[in-house]
């Protein structure tokens, strides 16, 4: 499965992904009170990105990773917070504890659970009124735009699945898609961009903790990374700007959405 391919480079994969802004786990912790006696439910927390600013409120906090050597890289990057415990798991499969939570978060990861387990396994987590939130992660038109525009000769050079002519959407182009907490309450979104800039090298690592160019066959993963490597290398003096937006949905469990 393509969502267990971010496995294979954890160490990478906690260097070359970006952190979320503080402006957005501020905003998070208000909505849910973060703090001490708290009860967080992190689904997928990779290696910490959002797991360690959470945990800096004082929050009892539980995350569930599928992956056991990015569990093993968060375990090391929360050593210094006691009442955080990583468990290696699936989330459908696991058995949630008979205290319910005060929060449950997902950050950059919901969209690989199944659909029909997902939304209802986080109502029986949270007691009623408690907080789902749900942070997504799109990239989006901005810095170095020419850049991007010329990858995609790269893209459909070496990967076939490629659609022709595809581009980068504006901010205001890319849509909030609540549909599946229709039914919850106090739904809410928030947005926040930002830009990176990033060396060569950088980019390519960033690149290649993505799940759809690690299931690239060996030879065209490489041809795609050499002519993105000589694009930011002749054309942009080794450094590009990629612009990331940030969305936190938030919505409170109704009281008949789980059993507690």
């Amino acid at each position: 499965m393509l969502r267990d391919t971010f496995n294979e480079a954890a160490e990478l994969y906690d260097r070359a992904r970006p952190r979320y802004p503080r402006a957005l786990v501020a905003e998070l912790a208000r909505q849910a009170g973060l703090g001490p006696g708290t009860r967080v439910l992190e689904i997928g927390p990779g290696t910490g990105q959002l797991t360690v600013p959470l945990a800096e409120s004082g929050c009892d906090l539980t995350a569930v990773e599928l992956g056991p050597a990015l569990a093993k890289v968060a375990r090391g990057n929360l050593r210094p917070f006691p009442r955080v415990h990583v468990e290696v798991a699936d989330f459908e499969l696991w058995p949630l504890p008979a205290e319910p939570f005060d929060l449950v978060v997902s950050a950059t990861a919901f969209h690989w659970l199944d659909p029909a387990v997902r939304v209802p396994k986080v109502g029986h987590a949270l007691r009623s009124g408690g907080t789902f939130a749900l942070v997504t992660t799109e990239h989006v038109k901005g810095g170095t735009v020419d850049f991007f525009a010329r990858a995609q000769e790269c893209y459909e050079r070496w990967d076939p699945a490629t659609p022709p002519g595809l581009r980068l959407q504006d901010e205001s182009d890319i849509a909030t898609d609540t549909g599946e907490l229709a039914e919850w309450d106090g739904l809410r979104s928030y947005r926040w961009t930002q830009e990176i800039t990033y060396s060569t090298q950088e980019y390519i690592d960033v690149l290649l903790t993505y799940s759809g160019h690690r299931a690239l066959e060996a030879s065209a993963r490489d041809g795609l990374l050499g002519c993105i490597r000589e694009l930011i290398d002749t054309r942009h003096g080794g450094r590009v700007t990629k612009c990331y937006l940030h969305e936190l949905i938030t919505a409170r469990r109704p009281t008949e959405a789980g059993a507690h």
